[in-house]
């Protein structure tokens, strides 16, 4: 086998998932970033009164915003290609507001900013389901004290 190896050279293959099964959801990013909202509110409710949740709400916080990006990051880079992009220029600068919010959503306690990161999403959202030939929808979160809404698809 090592010397057929050497002579055919075998390419190494990759994949987010040990059988490529095109499964792709922009939803963990949008609920990722109700989190992040809910643990912006939680924090600036329990800072002088409750060190230890506030400890982990920061860490929760910091986690889901990473897990934004990382969901984001897997649709953009396994199911986003070149003619997604001719339909729907904006997604290459949406997913970079994406990856720089939820960095500074990350790095500090920041209501706007953690906002400002789920609306993106949504936004990106809304593309997703039109590229896969359905009509997205808003429809009021059940999370609370998030606010907002999350997009699905009819």
């Amino acid at each position: 086998m090592r010397i057929l190896d050497r002579i055919l050279k075998p390419e190494i293959g990759y994949a987010h998932c040990d059988i490529p099964c095109g499964i792709y959801d922009p939803h963990l990013a949008q609920v990722a970033a109700h989190t992040v909202i809910r643990m912006v509110n939680l924090i600036n409710e329990v800072k002088d009164v409750d060190p230890h949740k506030f400890s982990r709400c920061i860490t929760t916080k910091e986690e889901h915003a990473e897990l934004v990006k990382h969901e984001i990051r897997v649709i953009w880079g396994d199911f986003i290609k070149p003619d997604h992009v001719s339909k729907f220029p904006e997604i290459p600068d949406l997913v970079i507001k994406i990856m720089t919010l939820g960095s500074k959503a990350r790095q500090s306690v920041n209501l706007e900013a953690a906002e400002e990161l789920l609306a993106t999403v949504q936004k990106f959202a809304e593309i997703f389901w039109k590229l896969k030939g359905l009509e997205p929808v808003k429809v009021n979160a059940p999370y609370a004290g998030a606010g907002s809404q999350i997009v699905l698809h009819k």
